[in-house]
Order: structure tokens, then sequence, then C-alpha cells
């Protein structure tokens, strides 16, 4: 009983333009205040990462194996491994083996997905490889590998 006398209590206590109830727009006249447009926004990088693209699911490379280009160049540098090394008369030549079991002949100049062939010596292959990093001030680093694993005991 208290609570139905402070609820008409504060109804009267309302002026008479609260207690109506508020008149909806007619869809014609809804139809009449034109949206205003949202304002473009184009976020200016200066060498820092864009705050609104989300950093969930991204891997390392960064890059699909759906959008690869096919043989070695759409093959990562952590992916292949060396398989041999052959002398020429202009230098070394090497073979890696990718994902794929196949068998690809490199040398010093070749592309892969994310890095080159830098230099081959006798038993490993120097490779330059990009760093997609952007909080890293070095943009490439060397990998190597090697014809022979170094856990190895060979006498």
């Amino acid at each position: 009983m208290k609570h139905i006398i402070l609820a008409i209590l504060c109804l009267a206590a309302l002026p008479v333009a609260a207690r109506q109830p508020v008149e909806k727009p007619s869809p014609t006249q809804e139809a009449a205040v034109p949206a205003a447009p949202p304002p473009g926004y184009a976020y200016q990088r200066e060498g820092r990462r864009d705050p609104f693209v989300s950093l969930v699911g991204r891997g390392s490379d960064g890059k699909s194996t759906a959008n690869r280009a096919p043989g070695l160049p759409g093959m990562l540098i952590n992916e292949v491994s060396l398989k041999g090394v052959m002398k020429e008369r202009t230098g070394f030549i090497a073979m890696l083996q990718g994902p794929d079991k196949k068998t690809y002949v490199v040398r010093p100049g070749h592309r892969l997905l994310d890095g080159t062939v830098k230099s081959i010596t006798a038993d490993s292959v120097v490779f330059a490889q990009d760093v997609n990093d952007p909080l890293s001030l070095v943009k490439q680093r060397e990998v190597r590998k090697t014809l022979r694993s170094g856990g190895e005991n060979r006498g």
C-alpha cells in the first residue's frame, strides 16, 4: 500500500508535459531528416602499427599458405632444409628440400618468400631473412642452415 501511494505522489509531482505520452514521428518525417554521413577517418602510421587492426590470429610470418606462389618462391626459410651442396666452376650450389618433399637447386641471390640466399659454403647456406616485426630496428637477419647438425659426432 505504501508503494502505491508513493507512485501516485511521484506522478502528481511531475509536470503535465512529462505525463503525456511522447508521439513518435511518422515514417515520412523520419525520411525528411537526412542522416549525416560519418566523417572519414584516415590513420597516419608514421612508423607505428594500426591500433584498430586485430592482433588475434596473426602468425609470426603474416603470410597465409593460400596466397603463396608455387615452388621455392612460395616457401619460408624455416620450412626448407639443406640436403646437399655441390661445387661448380663458378662456386657452390645448394639443394634445398621443401615441405612438399621436392628438392630445389639454388644459387646465391635466389629468392624465397621471406628472404634470399645470401651465400653458400661447402657445408652451409646463409639466408638473409626479412624481419617482419614492427618493434624491431633490424629489418634483416642471417639464418644459417648447415648440412650436418652439430649434435652428430663423426670420427
